[in-house]
């Protein structure tokens, strides 16, 4: 059992580490149910089944663990939440903003310490649709990942193929999984550096360093480290440019039109340390600019498709 000193948003406090419906290693209960809520993950410690929800009003978190990592996961679920992430100097600055945190004060960024397990599908994610990424991503955990452990297995869950596995997955068989060869050389790259990134990690080295580390990687640009340290690490300040929705949803909200990332950079300029929070706010407000066009269609890698 765990109180945290806010009412805790399990469900969604969760969700920032999704990867689509579809994503084998977590499985989130439907909105405004308690839980449990389920996720698989490739501890330091080794595998881990986490089953997590909120038992009463006052906030009160269960939580209980299978595998190896099940020890490490317990310990490192207040982090995991949210208890980590510090407001302290945070000014909403413009009445959109303001309003966003009053409907949403108890928004907290969580951290799962765990660079390579955000790494893996941030690359795959890169410039290509979100159903064509989350296909990829799904497809390479549930042919080289590992079944979850305990009640993990019976649910369906998967855990994450660690770096040693990565490193190794053939040329051709990334383009089974629809990962082109600039994104696969990537991916293979970062998971030969995946210890260098845990000893960051390990002596709270910070944001900047391994932000330094990431893009000091072929194939591994600002968007990338961004989508990494916020999960890795919970960084309130990092911001996704070169995303396609972020800037044009941001300005749609704020200035009542689309703006490019240089527009954006100036728009969050005010708010460090939390220019990503200010995203966070937004996102949970429902502030997006409407959709339109149709969706795009899975590509093929392969010549003949």
């Amino acid at each position: 059992m765990w109180r945290p000193d806010w009412p805790c948003a399990v469900r969604s406090t969760l969700a920032q580490h999704r990867r689509g419906g579809g994503d084998p290693t977590l499985r989130l209960a439907p909105p405004g149910e308690r839980g449990p809520h389920w996720r698989a993950s490739r501890t330091p410690e080794g595998p881990v089944t986490l089953a997590v929800e909120s038992r009463d009003a006052a906030g009160e978190v269960r939580a209980e663990a299978w595998g190896p990592g099940a020890r490490w996961a317990l310990d490192q679920l207040p982090d995991l939440l949210g208890a980590a992430d510090d407001w302290t100097g945070f000014e909403p600055r413009h009445p959109v903003v303001a309003e966003a945190q009053r409907r949403h004060p108890h928004v907290r960024i969580g951290r799962t310490g765990r660079p390579l397990e955000a790494l893996v599908p941030a690359i795959i994610e890169q410039k290509v649709t979100g159903k064509e990424a989350f296909a990829g991503f799904r497809a390479l955990t549930r042919k080289y990942g590992d079944p979850a452990p305990g009640p993990g297995k019976e649910l369906g869950l998967w855990v994450q193929p660690g770096a040693e596995v990565v490193a190794q997955v053939p040329s051709w068989e990334w383009l089974g999984l629809h990962v082109d060869p600039a994104r696969s050389r990537a991916l293979v790259t970062a998971a030969r550096h995946a210890p260098a990134f845990e000893r960051l990690i390990e002596r709270s080295a910070g944001s900047e360093a391994l932000d330094r580390a990431l893009r000091s990687l072929p194939g591994v640009g600002t968007w990338t480290s961004a989508e990494v340290r916020q999960r890795a690490l919970g960084d309130a300040d990092a911001v996704s440019f070169g995303d396609f929705h972020v800037a044009k949803d941001t300005g749609w909200a704020l200035v009542g039109r689309e703006i490019d990332d240089v527009e954006l950079a100036a728009l969050l300029e005010p708010w460090k340390p939390h220019r990503g929070r200010v995203i966070l706010l937004l996102g949970a407000a429902g502030l997006r600019r409407p959709r339109r066009g149709q969706r795009t269609s899975l590509r093929g890698h392969f010549p003949h498709v």
